[in-house]
């Protein structure tokens, strides 16, 4: 029988996300990613090359999935917010996403696919400043890197959850938390600028 080498790569990818998300590059071992995908661990080598192209090819493969299935509508400051609570959601059902951005930083020196990922977000902060007339082009990418790194850092800096809030305090609470604070963010400084809808 033929042996499936798109299906064999996708199990490592799929293995060695699992214990990128979990451990980073330095934490996870080789043999225990193929062993988990079910691999002989030279499949790694001769699919990848090594631990640190296999590392870099999962980095790659899910940094540029970070924006999928959370798309900005509407105008206006809530708009904004409504976006940060659909990246919320998407890294709810992603958790790995978020913690593999965090590795990235820790671990690698200036960021992988940046090309792709540069223009993605430059696309995202166009969105927010159409949705914002208001603000600047610099003003509108600050606003997406604040979404950013407050929506990553629910699942990334977790330790401060017992530390700053009290026991109650769950993801539906931080959720609706983080998209009013975000629409704050995106809003008007003065009265005297025209919000969407409203006559100059």
């Amino acid at each position: 029988m033929a042996w499936d080498t798109e299906r064999t790569k996708q199990l490592l990818l799929e293995s060695a996300t699992r214990h990128f998300s979990e451990r980073g590059f330095a934490g996870s071992r080789v043999d225990a990613i193929a062993k988990d995908a079910g691999v002989n661990k030279e499949r790694i080598y001769q699919y990848f090359g090594d631990k640190q192209a296999l590392f870099t090819s999962v980095l790659q493969h899910a940094l540029l999935r970070i924006f999928d299935g959370a798309e900005l509508t509407g105008a206006g400051p809530e708009s904004v917010g409504a976006y940060a609570a659909a990246l919320f959601d998407r890294y709810d059902e992603h958790p790995e996403l978020p913690r593999l951005l965090a590795w990235e930083g820790l671990e690698t020196e200036g960021g992988l696919a940046l090309g792709e990922r540069v223009a993605r977000c430059a696309d995202k902060a166009e969105a927010i400043r159409s949705a914002c007339p208001w603000l600047s082009e610099a003003e509108s990418r600050h606003v997406l890197l604040s979404v950013v790194t407050l929506v990553n850092g629910w699942w990334t800096l977790g330790q401060l959850r017992g530390i700053m809030l009290d026991a109650t305090s769950e993801h539906a609470d931080r959720r609706s938390i983080l998209a009013a604070q975000i629409a704050a963010l995106a809003t008007p400084a003065t009265s005297s600028v025209p919000q969407p809808g409203q006559l100059a």
